[in-house]
Parts: C-alpha cells; sequence; structure tokens
C-alpha cells in the first residue's frame, strides 16, 4: 500500500517513476493516483464519520431521546393546522387588544373638551405645574427652583424600567417655547383634569403604555410623569406638533408643493433659514402624504429632476433625499414667481383628475423674501372661485415691505401668512398651516381615530432609552367646543397612546407556527410594522443607530420573493385568504439557506389600517403535536435545576400586576399549576405541551449526570455540554465540564439570540436540525469570543431533531445536541486520517504529510478543519479558489443569489477632490472664515434671542446649526440595496473527484460525504501552484441601478390604499383668519448680514 500512496506524489519527469516518459503514462499515472486516493478518503470520512457519530449520539443522548419520544408516540395526536382559522383568531385578539387602546383615548378627548368647555382664559393666570424638566431641581440654596417641585419617582418594568410616577401627569416644553407664556399655562391648567382619567384607563387596562395629550401651543403633557433629561447641548428639541402621531391626527392628508425663491435676493441667512423652513415643511409630512419641491429664479426647476411633473409619497426615504438636495440649493439670478405657481397648480390638477396623490388636501407653500405682484390672474385662472388648493405664503426676513402683498394672496386662497425672520421662528410659524388644514375637520366634530406607522421610541428619552422599541400610536384629536369659536375651527391638540409591537405581536405566538413560521404586519401603505426579517438598526462604530428608512421598508422588500407582488397587493386591499410561495430562508447572518414552500394566510385587523400575515411552512410546519401527561408528574419534572423556558414567550401573564412582575416564567407556570396564584392567567395549550416535554424529556438529566461522572474521570476532554429544546420552548442543558472552561459562554443565554427560543424565532441549531436528514447532525463553527482567542472559530455545535410520526404525520418534537471544542473533532479527524485499511493498520501517510492538503467543510463551504488554523472559520473559496471553481463546475456546489433590500453602504464620494492628499490653501482659508461666520452668526443670535420674552430661541437655533453640521459629518453609510451568493452542496453528490488544469501543472482532488453529517471532506494535492484562478468570494456587491432605472424606481407609485376619510373643507370656516405681520425690530445678526455677504462669495454663505 505504500507505493499506491506515492503514485500520488510523483511528478511529471521525476526520475524515479518508472514510466515518466511522455504525456499518455502521466495521464495513466494521475488515473491510477486518483483511484488509490478515492479510496483512501472514502476509507477516512468513514472512520471519522462513524467516531464523530459514535461521540455526539453518546453525549447528545439523541437515540435516549428518540426512544422516549417512541414510547408515548400511541398517546400522542398529530393535527394540522388550519392557516386560515389561525390568522383570523390571531387578527381577532390583535383587534380587541387595540379597541381597547381606542377607549382610552377615547375617555381622553372626552375629558380634555370638557374641560376647555368650562374653563375661561385669564390672561394674569400663576400657576406651578410639574415642569418634566424641572422636577426635583433645587437651586445653590438647596430649594427647589421655580416649577420643579419634589416628584416622587420610581423605577416600573412595566415602563421599561424607567424612573416613573404613576399617580401623575409631568409636563414637558420645547425648548423654543416659554414656560410662563399665558397661553402655556391656561393650556397647563385647563388639562390637569386629565390627571385622574390617565389613572383610571391605566388600572382600567394595565397593558396600557404611555398616554399623553400634545397641545397646539408646544406643550406634552405625559402619563405616567418622567423626568426629561436635555440633550449633550442642554437642549429640549422634542417639540410634540412636529410627531407624526399629532401632525396625522391633526390634519387628513395632503398633496403639497412647496415653492421656495432661490434668487439673488435670498442669498445669505435668508437662505439658510429658507432650507430650515422646508426642513421643518417636510418633517410635518408622513406615508399618506404627497409632496414636491420647485425652485425658481429667473427659471424654474425641480430639486429632484427625477420627480418632474408629479408628486411622492412622503415618507422617510423621500422626505430625507429632499431635505439633503435643498441643502445644496444655490441662489443666483432674478425671481419670477409667475411661472413656478402655474407648474405647482397644474401638478395639483392633473395629479387630482388622474385619481393619484391622497386625493384630499392640496396646498402651495410660496417661500420668498417677498412678491412684486399679487398674481392675481394665475389665481383666477387655476383656483378660483372654489379654492381647492390652498396657498400658504412664508415671508422670510424682517423686510416688512412685501408683507400686506404676500397676506393678500393667502388670505384669497384660503391659506396663511406667516413671516419668519429667525431659524427659531420656523418651528411655530410652519405649524399654523396645520391648524389651518384642521378647521373642517374641527368645525365638524369628526374624531378620526388615527394609527401611525411603525417608529422608535424617541419620545422621552435622550438618555434614558435603554432599548429602541419599534411602537404605533393611537391618536385622535381634541377641538374647542366652545360656540363663539365654532367657525374658527380650534384645534386644542392631540391625545395619543403608544402601543409596543412586541405586545401586539404577542398575541400570536410563537409556539403555533412550527419551526420556520413567523406572522408580520403590514400597513395600508405596503410599509412593514413588524416581521421577523425587518432590520430597523445598523451598527456605526460601538453604537447602534436606526436606519434612515427603517419605517418605510415595503413588504416586497422582505418578502422579496414575492415577484409579482401578489401578496402585497392582497394584503394592502384588506383581504383575506392564502398563496404558497417557494422562497430561499437566510440564516446564520446571511452564511447559509434554507429552501422552504412556505404557505402564506392573511386577512386585515378591522378598525386599523392594518393587514396580518401568518407563515407556515410546508410539511412539518404544518403539524402540532398533541399529547397529554398528569399535572403531579410534569411539575415534578418541571423542577429541575437544569431546566429553563423561552424567556421571550408568555407562558402566563406576568407583566400586568405588579405581584408578578418579579416572577419568572417557570415560576408563574409552578404557581398556576399548583393553584398557588388563582389570579395568573396562562395559555393552557402551551403549558400542556411543556408539562408532556417535561416528562418525556426528565430521563436526560439522570442520562447527562451519568456520563458528566465519567466525563470527569477521563483525561482527554471531549464535549463542553449537551442540551435539547423542544417546540414548547423548554431548554435543558448539562456541563461535562467546570463552568470555567465552557469555551463558548454566551451559547444558550440571551446574549446569543441565534442560539436560544426567541419571540421571532427558534434557535440556529433547532432550525438546522430540523431540515437534515433523520438521524443525522448537523454541525455548525462558532466563533469563541474571549481575551485569548478574539474571534478565532473554536466550537461547534452538532444538533439533530428528534421527529415523532402519527399516522402517516410527522412533526418535529425537540432537537438535541453537544458543543464540543474545536480542538477535538481535529484529534478526531487527524486519528481517522491514519488509518489506510482494517488489514494493514496504521498509515505512514496521513492528511497531515506536507503531499496531501485536507479540509473538512460544511454543506455550505465553511472550513472547520484545516492545517492551517487562520482557515478555519472561513469560506472554502477564500482559502483555494481553483478548487471552489471546480466543484461549482460540477454540480458539487451550487451558487444561490440572495437580496438584501435594507441594507446600508458607504457611499461614493461625490466630489473628485475629497480623496487629494493636498488641500489648496485658498480652500482652506475660506473654509475656515466660513465656519467663522458662522459660529458668529450663532452666538449672535443666541445673544439677541437671550434678551428677548422667548428667552430660549437661540439654544434652538444652536441645535438647528448643530445639527446640520452633525448631519453632515456623519453622513458616512446610506441604505441601499445588496446582492449576495451563498453555496450549497448538493446532497445528491456525495463523492466525486477530478483534475484542475492550473497551467503547466495539474491538481488532483477528491471529496467524499462524511456520513451522518452535513461535512465534506476534501483532499487535494498542494504541490501543483492554481493561483491562477481567482479567489471565490463572499460577500456583498451594491446593486448599482443606471440613472434611467432609479429614476423609474424612485417615480413609481406602489398600490397602497388610502385612509378612508377626509376633511379638506366646510361651508362654515372662516378662511378670513389668515395670518399677520409677525415681530418688527430687527435683532443684530440680521444687520450685519450684508456685511458677511459682501466678505465672502454666495455660494460660501448657502
Amino acid at each position: 500500500m505504500k507505493e499506491e500512496s506515492k503514485t500520488v506524489k510523483l511528478k511529471d519527469g521525476d526520475p524515479r517513476d518508472p514510466e515518466a516518459s511522455g504525456h499518455g503514462q502521466t495521464h495513466i499515472r494521475i488515473a491510477y493516483g486518483q483511484l488509490f486516493l478515492k479510496i483512501k478518503v472514502k476509507l477516512w470520512a468513514d472512520t471519522f464519520g462513524r467516531d464523530l457519530y459514535n461521540t455526539v449520539t453518546k453525549y447528545s443522548g439523541s437515540l435516549l431521546l428518540q426512544k422516549k419520544y417512541k414510547d408515548v408516540e400511541p398517546s400522542l395526536s398529530i393535527s394540522e393546522v388550519d392557516g386560515l382559522e389561525l390568522v383570523r383568531k390571531f387578527s381577532e385578539d390583535m383587534e380587541a387588544m387595540l379597541r381597547r387602546k381606542v377607549e382610552a383615548v377615547k375617555n381622553l378627548v372626552e375629558a380634555a373638551e370638557e374641560a376647555d368647555l368650562n374653563h375661561e382664559f385669564n390672561e394674569s393666570l400663576v400657576f406651578d405645574y410639574y415642569n418634566s424638566v424641572l422636577i426635583n431641581e433645587r437651586d445653590e440654596n438647596g430649594n427647589y427652583v421655580e416649577l420643579g417641585a419634589e416628584f416622587i419617582l420610581e423605577s416600573n418594568a412595566h415602563f421599561s424600567n424607567l424612573m416613573v410616577n404613576t399617580s401623575i401627569s409631568s409636563v414637558q416644553l420645547p425648548t423654543n417655547v416659554y414656560n410662563k407664556d399665558p397661553g402655556i399655562l391656561n393650556g397647563v391648567y385647563m388639562s390637569e383634569a386629565l390627571n385622574p382619567v390617565f389613572v383610571e384607563n391605566f388600572q382600567r387596562d394595565p397593558t396600557l403604555t404611555w398616554q399623553y395629550f400634545g397641545s397646539s401651543t408646544g406643550f406634552f403633557r405625559i402619563y405616567p410623569g418622567i423626568k426629561w433629561t436635555p440633550d449633550e447641548n442642554g437642549v429640549i428639541a422634542f417639540d410634540c406638533r412636529n410627531r407624526g402621531w399629532y401632525i396625522q391626527a391633526a390634519t387628513s392628508p395632503k398633496d403639497i408643493v412647496i415653492v421656495v425663491d432661490t434668487s439673488g435676493s435670498m442669498k445669505g441667512l435668508r437662505m439658510t433659514i429658507a432650507k430650515h423652513t422646508i426642513s421643518t415643511i417636510l418633517d410635518t409630512l408622513g406615508e399618506n402624504d404627497f409632496v414636491n419641491i420647485i425652485a425658481y429664479s429667473d427659471y424654474i426647476h425641480y430639486i429632484e429632476p427625477c420627480f418632474k411633473g408629479i408628486l411622492v409619497q412622503a415618507d422617510r426615504d423621500n422626505r430625507e433625499h429632499f431635505k439633503q438636495l435643498v441643502d445644496e440649493l444655490m441662489v443666483r439670478g432674478v425671481g419670477v414667481v409667475n411661472q413656478a405657481l402655474i407648474e405647482a397648480f397644474q401638478i395639483l390638477k392633473q395629479f387630482q383628475e388622474a385619481r393619484q396623490g391622497s386625493l384630499c388636501n392640496q396646498a402651495i407653500m410660496l417661500i420668498t423674501d417677498g412678491a412684486v405682484e399679487d398674481y392675481e390672474p394665475v389665481f383666477e385662472k387655476y383656483n378660483w372661485p372654489d379654492c381647492k388648493v390652498r396657498v400658504f405664503t412664508y415671508l422670510i426676513g424682517r423686510e416688512v415691505t412685501f408683507a400686506d402683498r404676500m397676506k393678500w394672496i393667502a388670505c384669497n386662497n384660503k391659506g396663511y401668512y406667516t413671516q419668519i425672520s429667525t431659524l427659531a421662528d420656523a418651528q411655530e410659524n410652519v405649524m399654523e398651516y396645520l391648524h389651518v388644514l384642521s378647521r373642517p375637520m374641527v368645525i365638524n366634530h369628526d374624531h378620526d381615530i388615527t394609527w401611525t406607522e411603525a417608529y422608535m421610541d424617541s419620545k422621552l428619552f435622550t438618555s434614558q432609552a435603554k432599548n429602541m422599541m419599534l411602537l404605533t400610536t393611537v391618536a385622535m384629536p381634541v377641538f374647542s367646543k366652545k360656540n363663539e369659536t365654532r367657525s374658527h375651527g380650534i384645534l386644542l391638540g392631540v391625545v395619543g397612546s403608544d402601543v409596543a409591537l412586541r405586545e401586539l405581536m404577542k398575541l400570536a405566538p410563537r409556539y403555533k407556527l412550527g419551526v420556520h413560521g413567523y406572522a408580520f404586519l403590514n400597513t395600508n401603505n405596503g410599509y412593514i410594522l413588524s416581521h421577523p426579517d425587518l432590520r430597523p438598526l445598523y451598527r456605526e462604530g460601538k453604537k447602534l443607530k436606526p436606519k434612515p428608512n427603517y419605517n418605510s421598508v415595503d413588504l416586497s422588500e422582505v418578502e422579496w420573493e414575492d415577484r409579482a407582488e401578489t401578496l402585497r397587493t392582497a394584503m394592502i386591499n384588506g383581504e383575506t385568504g392564502s398563496l404558497s410561495m417557494d422562497v430561499k430562508v437566510p440564516l446564520d447572518k446571511g452564511k447559509r439557506v434554507l429552501f422552504l414552500t412556505n404557505d402564506y394566510f392573511f386577512t386585515d385587523i378591522s378598525d386599523t389600517p392594518f393587514s396580518l400575515g401568518v407563515v407556515l411552512s410546508r410539511g412539518h410546519g404544518e403539524y402540532v403535536l398533541l399529547g397529554n401527561t398528569s399535572v403531579e408528574d410534569g411539575l415534578h419534572d418541571l423542577l429541575h435545576p437544569d431546566l429553563t423556558l423561552a424567556s421571550d414567550w408568555i407562558y402566563c401573564i406576568t407583566d400586568i400586576d405588579p405581584d408578578h412582575r418579579k416572577l419568572s416564567q417557570l415560576e408563574a407556570m409552578v404557581r398556576f399549576l399548583t393553584g398557588e396564584d388563582p389570579d395568573l392567567e396562562c395559555d393552557e395549550e402551551l403549558v400542556r405541551e411543556v408539562l408532556l416535554d417535561a416528562v418525556v424529556t426528565a430521563p436526560m438529566e439522570a442520562y447527562w449526570t451519568a456520563l458528566a461522572l465519567n466525563a470527569s474521570a477521563e483525561s482527554e476532554q471531549v464535549v463542553d455540554m449537551a442540551f435539547l429544546g423542544t417546540r414548547a420552548g423548554l431548554l435543558r442543558s448539562t456541563l461535562f465540564v467546570g463552568s470555567e472552561k465552557v469555551s463558548d459562554k454566551k451559547f444558550l443565554t440571551p446574549e446569543d439570540e441565534a442560539s436560544v427560543f426567541t419571540m421571532d424565532r427558534f434557535p440556529l441549531w433547532y432550525r438546522q436540525a430540523s431540515e437534515q436528514p433523520a438521524g443525522s447532525f448537523v454541525f455548525n463553527l462558532r466563533s469563541a469570543e474571549g481575551p485569548e482567542s478574539p474571534g478565532q472559530p473554536m466550537v461547534v455545535t452538532a444538533s439533530t431533531a428528534v421527529a415523532v410520526t402519527v399516522d402517516k404525520k410527522t412533526a418535529i418534537a425537540a432537537a438535541v445536541g453537544v458543543q464540543m471544542r474545536l480542538e477535538f473533532l481535529q484529534r478526531t479527524f487527524w486519528a481517522a486520517t491514519r488509518q489506510c485499511s482494517a488489514v494493514d493498520g496504521p498509515c505512514l501517510e496521513s492528511c497531515q504529510d506536507s503531499e496531501l492538503d485536507c479540509f473538512v467543510i460544511d454543506n455550505n463551504g465553511f472550513v472547520l478543519i484545516s492545517e492551517r488554523s487562520q482557515e478555519m472559520g472561513r469560506f472554502l473559496g477564500e482559502v483555494d479558489g481553483a478548487l471552489m471553481t471546480q466543484l461549482l463546475s460540477m454540480g458539487v456546489f451550487s451558487q444561490v443569489t440572495m437580496y438584501d433590500y435594507q441594507a446600508m453602504c458607504r457611499p461614493l464620494s461625490h466630489h473628485p477632490s475629497a480623496a487629494r492628499p493636498l488641500v489648496n490653501p485658498i480652500s482652506a482659508l475660506l473654509t475656515a472664515t466660513r465656519w467663522l461666520v458662522n459660529e458668529l452668526l450663532l452666538l449672535l443670535l443666541e445673544w439677541t434671542a437671550w434678551g428677548s420674552r422667548r428667552v430660549d430661541q437661540g439654544a434652538e437655533a444652536k441645535a438647528v446649526f448643530h445639527h446640520s453640521h452633525k448631519h453632515k459629518k456623519q453622513d458616512v453609510l446610506q441604505p441601499c440595496d445588496t446582492e449576495y451568493p451563498v453555496f450549497v452542496h448538493q446532497t445528491a453528490v456525495q463523492e466525486t473527484n477530478g483534475i484542475i488544469e492550473c497551467g503547466a501543472c495539474q491538481k488532483i482532488f477528491v471529496m467524499q460525504q462524511i456520513p451522518s453529517s452535513n461535512l465534506l471532506l476534501l483532499v487535494t494535492d498542494p504541490t501543483c501552484d492554481c493561483s491562477i484562478f481567482p479567489l471565490v468570494l463572499q460577500e456583498a456587491t451594491e446593486v448599482k441601478y443606471n440613472a434611467s432605472v432609479k429614476c423609474d424606481r424612485m417615480r413609481s407609485q406602489k398600490l397602497r390604499r388610502r385612509p378612508d376619510s377626509c376633511h379638506a373643507f366646510h361651508p362654515e370656516e372662516n378662511a378670513q383668519e389668515c395670518g399677520g405681520t409677525s415681530h418688527t425690530s430687527a435683532p443684530l445678526p440680521m444687520l450685519l448680514l450684508p456685511l458677511c455677504a459682501w466678505v465672502l462669495p454666495p455660494q460660501l454663505l448657502r
């Protein structure tokens, strides 16, 4: 046999080769060498596979667990899940939960309107209230500051462990709103009447979270009361009036065309204020609104040429895109507004006639520093006498020459006129248009219920947020019911309450959906509200941040196999039904893929704009295992120390009653079963499943304990731990080594989400095992994070599924496995490859020789074992491009293209000079000068504002400038689409061999499946240099769209369902209340501005 192994090593022209004369003889020799290598590799693979299988079955106890489920099979039944019935049941439960939130909000609306009706405005009212920023603050003498009395705060688990006061609300005001303004004091005093209603609501429905009233004057009353912390600049930027829930509840959907003057007279601070005004208007729009922006000087241009002649949905993506373009606007030429107004009217008319856009309110926002005429002919032709389009005018700067004309335009087109002379004015003045648009609804007293899209909980908590949580808010407007102000349509504010989407999704329990199933929600616009594959955050450095477009991710971007958008269309139309799709499911951060056939079941949630989908995977995913056991037996086996339950699953409701919050799910279940706590509500179906699984899996503890005792006597460490999980979220594990010696301490802990049962997913080892052939183990290499091995792959998990078959139906009952050190796997492998045959005994040649190169790879091409430790954990194509290329061309592996429509990419620099090592000194000087001017203006704005009645306007201005600079500096990653390859072994090919032509030499290789596993053994001849083959990489690449395709995608109007109600006009509306002049005294910064403009070129003052 020694001669056979030498054959592999001989090279062309080797004098030791008696047949080394001629090309034909070389081929004979290579074929001869291949044959013997193939025999040897099969022996090695079989030996290694047998040794590995024996070890993992012994330590996992998989055969025992299989037997235990087999023993109880006669008492089990398997029923098929009715997907449509399931989705309807979940939908009804969700509707009932959301209805309770609506009732709470209605109670607040009634209380607020009644309180206002009974309140007489008092200009000289003096009233102390709990100011959220000032509570518990003391002055230098130790006395409580004004509006800052003692306010008791206690940590509350129901409110994310924040410090709150559940007996009373507190009041927050943004920095630019004066906290003792008579309007504020009267509003705060009147809204004190909400305190008892907040408390009653919470007592009636303990699942309620935050309840609040956002006033049209700017204060925000929140329950439970909380202390508010300013940001790092000492600014409270949060203003309830520009939050999505406030704006959507206060107004009906709207089509807006913003027309902005970019003529030469707008240079300097005027342009800065105009840009900030546009940005503020954009912030008042939501996904039910449509918008476009036209800039004009001596000609008109759409700031996004791709959007010429249309309106686009004002979702977060488009709003952010517009903001970037607005930031780049330049001033030049003379302002000619006629053509811009005509263009705006024509777009609005075309969209209305084509039944596109919001089909509700329409408005033009005219932003300029002056109007040389009143443009009566334009309005006469396009808007009078019906005034279907409201015109809002914003006069920029202190100049009042054109004020009358600007006001005339607004008043004669049912709009509103304001003058914006400082950055800090923008917020207050822009808000006026919302009050005008709300008038018809207020006069009608239509209390529409509004549900928002998903958003992050940033309302509170600049410094207090512990975790980013997705919410939806239910909101309703609050009106003045006083008869004397009826025609004015006075909006008092908006009340709202948050619903954590996580809490809503608990009503679609994970255990009912099978190993790969899930539930998801989407909105009337097709955007994802909740989905296990929604990834709203991205990592920038060490920080997790929300993606710019996290709440406008379309259903078609997550369920991207739905190419024809059949599922999306049906769900947006609120239909009830089902469809099937073959899908590719990414696993393990996109390194692996499962091929499944999924059945989708969907229906709407009544009285909301939401639709619910439930996904079940074909096969075992549509069967549920049912069985019974006695409570006594189950209880006994539940109380083993090695047993835990999925912490995210709801076995018993523990988060409502304060006495239950301290209980773990296991403790609560034990109390429920013993009758110790009759008030506990538990999911009886799930509890029955847990009891059965606890009884069936109980013998595993004794089995593992006996093994552990024997293992401690062995000199060689084999396995770190054994573990099992069941379909009921029950988890058992046993250590075979001391806890300090466990290689991967995060495994099976909440820190490692992929290894435990979560609300969204079964563990990775369970999901992979469920798709392996019966009795076969799936091996996975994991990185053990530790100081001695940062990022080095050190740990291998092996798991197998336990299936139960009753009446020819098969369900997965559990998965069981072990975690072992990679060194053990290597030792077993090197020992197996020293075998030559049963007769000859140990071989003189093995994989550890320099003449052979051996790899053990998994079914996705990742290297588990190599002679070179730096290659372990890497993709084979990165290590040996020639070999991977050959395996792909032979069909041993296939390449699957996957897509990620939620990726973040680093954009290419817009400026070719960005990469230059040397900076032009003049450019650097101008940049520095521009920075100094900005800082000077900031300082002056702050100083001037400090002296005025609105003491905090400067801080607001500072926040605006600070934000814009910060935004540019950190504008690194941007949303993008990527595609990436995943490589999958074709299981039909269990063995193969071949020759790779590498130019001057040939490379022999043999591949053999390792039995009872997802592993492959590859043996090659390393002496032939095949570097002419490129590496095969598994990395994502950005999908680049050419300008035309990109524009088509941006312009495309996807199917959406409009909100049911629209309040655009009311005959009793008092349209003559249309604004007035602003402050008259010019502050110092405005007087100095011409000097700045003279010193620097206009483009530097953009």
